[in-house]
């Protein structure tokens, strides 16, 4: 036994050995960063982002033969990247990579402009290099792939569910591939997103869940909130400024927003312990950067010193957001002075103006809302409303409509009204929907007036389902994937973009072209339609009608012909028949 435990100790000494000589990447590295949101209405929001960095790339299975001129073409050994992850955008040739699992809806006139917005249920769009010579089947396996990994129902998604965008969506890292031929896009409205989702979501990071930031995610916490959603988007950026060399980038996020009156009792008091019921004891051991963001600003320019964060910082950072200045409380969880005092850190936030409201929050520059109108089984209109409250700026704005085939647009009703005047966008694209095939994909470039209401109407036509195509809940209705408007919205604050790649969390939240916009992604809510439902209940009284008549009418004609009758002839009597013609003489009646 003894020199079986050393061949199997040499074994993996030399394993190690090679590894970490021929297939270690280098330069990997981790972030972990937490930002908190008070919000006007009395909720907070906690946005949690962990960024991985794998300094290798996965499309070609290529190193950087400067440096590494003795690495092979594959990559055999993870370090922080997650191998799984990393095997998927080899195999399946995955330029970029974004996966979204959503409870709840953003609330944008009560909360302000969304951090990180995702619609409800599950969002997955994935741009394929431009080698990929089949793109429906790598797509098609890929959910598949993606389905067992987050332990999801992403392989519901099909090409029933599935638009090619042309416009909407653009890649967020190298843009060497821009042929939206290589662009799928998919939602599932009435996913239902739970602790089997954040599982092996959290299983990704180098950490877990044990130290860190991560420590915080505690399931029975998070979706006990207003607001949940995580997300996971893969992409390659430069490593130098010359592009010469490539990395790829996993970018882990997660949103909550959590209520006052359900998590607060009512105050607007929080702190990490109230919100989570447990401290930050110590960082990832592997992270490079791992802080905490507390937003100490007002929500207007006269509104100061409304929170008073405890404990103290003596590190503020001043950021654009949305186009105004906003000052955060910085604590950064690698400095050891910070757990000198106590072995837990304990953010908390309170409100200096007590448990009064400080009045209604300020409309939003740009946000948007969709319903449907309409009475019967038969026909409807989708109605979308954009809202554009600046002042003195008009901005175009880029509508993403995706409608399953069983709701039949009719596009000569398509009216875009804006101030009583009819608004002609400026692009258009259409693709009609196949029965059972493909959906209905309509982009448009709408420009939007200052301090406009557009309404968008379109009117449909419900289609007749076959019986097998009904969920099982028929009578809940169908949901309506979400509208996607991606807009860049005119900053009243010049800012530069230097100033946000100092701060990489600031610069992933609020992304900005130049310095006079920045750009929003919206989604509006998810619509539920009813369509001509049969009554199920039918077959089922059918079938007991028919097993009743079967039961009783045949079953009884066909014993009266199988069955055979014999009469018995008993002579003798027993001593029931005697006292019976004892009776009987008694009464004067003839003996049987």
């Amino acid at each position: 036994m003894d020199g079986v435990w050393l061949l199997l100790l040499i074994s993996v000494f030399f394993a190690v050995r090679d590894g970490s000589t021929a297939d270690l990447p280098y330069g990997d590295s981790f972030r972990e960063e937490l930002l908190l949101t008070p919000l006007r209405s009395g909720d907070i929001a906690a946005t949690f982002q962990f960024r991985t960095r794998l300094d290798f790339d996965l499309r070609h299975e290529k190193g950087d033969s400067r440096r590494r001129p003795s690495m092979g073409c594959k990559i055999s050994h993870y370090r922080l990247f997650p191998k799984v992850l990393g095997q998927v955008i080899s195999k399946y040739s995955i330029q970029e990579l974004h996966l979204s699992f959503t409870r709840g809806f953003w609330h944008t006139r009560s909360w302000g402009p969304p951090l990180l917005q995702a619609p409800a249920g599950a969002e997955l769009w994935v741009w394929f290099q431009d080698s990929v010579t089949d793109v429906d089947k790598n797509w098609k396996e890929l959910t598949n792939i993606l389905s067992g990994i987050f332990c999801a129902s992403l392989n519901f998604i099909d090409s029933t569910n599935t638009v090619t965008p042309t416009a909407s969506f653009k890649p967020l890292g190298l843009a060497n591939v821009t042929d939206h031929r290589f662009l799928r896009y998919a939602t599932l409205p009435r996913e239902i997103v739970c602790t089997e989702n954040l599982t092996p979501w959290k299983k990704l990071l180098p950490c877990g869940s044990k130290v860190g930031l991560a420590s915080l995610l505690e399931a029975e916490r998070l979706y006990y909130s207003s607001y949940h959603s995580q997300s996971v988007h893969i992409r390659p950026v430069c490593r130098d400024v010359d592009c010469s060399s490539v990395s790829w980038e996993l970018r882990q996020t997660l949103t909550v927003v959590f209520d006052m009156y359900t998590n607060g009792m009512g105050k607007k008091d929080w702190s990490l312990f109230k919100m989570f019921t447990r401290t930050v004891t110590e960082p990832c051991p592997l992270a490079t950067q791992s802080r905490i963001y507390v937003d100490s600003s007002g929500y207007d320019k006269q509104e100061v010193d409304l929170f008073e964060v405890t404990p103290p910082s003596a590190l503020d950072v001043e950021v654009p957001v949305h186009g105004d200045q906003r000052v955060y409380t910085l604590y950064d969880l690698l400095e050891p002075e910070l757990f000198n005092t106590s072995r837990n850190l304990n953010v908390a936030l309170k409100w200096k103006g007590g448990t009064s409201d400080s009045g209604q929050p300020r409309s939003p520059v740009f946000h948007a809302e969709r319903y449907v109108s309409g009475y019967g089984l038969q026909t409807g209109v989708i109605n979308t409303m954009i809202y554009n409250n600046h002042p003195y700026r008009a901005f175009p704005v880029m509508l993403l409509e995706t409608v399953p085939w069983y709701l039949r647009l009719y596009v000569h009703t398509l009216k875009i009204i804006t101030k009583g005047k009819e608004n002609k966008p400026s692009y258009i694209h259409y693709e009609p929907a196949k029965d059972r095939q493909r959906p209905h994909l309509l982009e448009m470039l709408i420009q939007l007036p200052p301090n406009s209401i557009t309404k968008i109407s379109i009117e449909f036509e419900r289609a007749l389902l076959k019986w097998t195509e009904y969920p099982p809940d028929p009578n809940h209705g169908f949901y309506i994937s979400p509208s996607v408007l991606s807009v860049l919205i005119p900053s009243f604050l010049n800012t530069r973009t230097d100033e946000m790649e100092k701060s990489p969390l600031f610069s992933t939240l609020f992304p900005s072209s130049d310095g006079s916009s920045y750009f929003i992604r919206l989604y509006t809510e998810p619509l539920l339609v009813n369509l001509p439902t049969p009554d199920f209940s039918m077959p089922y009284n059918v079938i007991c009608l028919t097993c009743t008549v079967v039961a009783v009418g045949y079953g009884s004609f066909y014993n009266l012909l199988t069955r055979t009758f014999q009469v018995e002839d008993n002579q003798q009597g027993g001593l029931v028949k005697k006292l019976a013609n004892i009776i009987r003489r008694l009464r004067g009646v003839p003996s049987l």
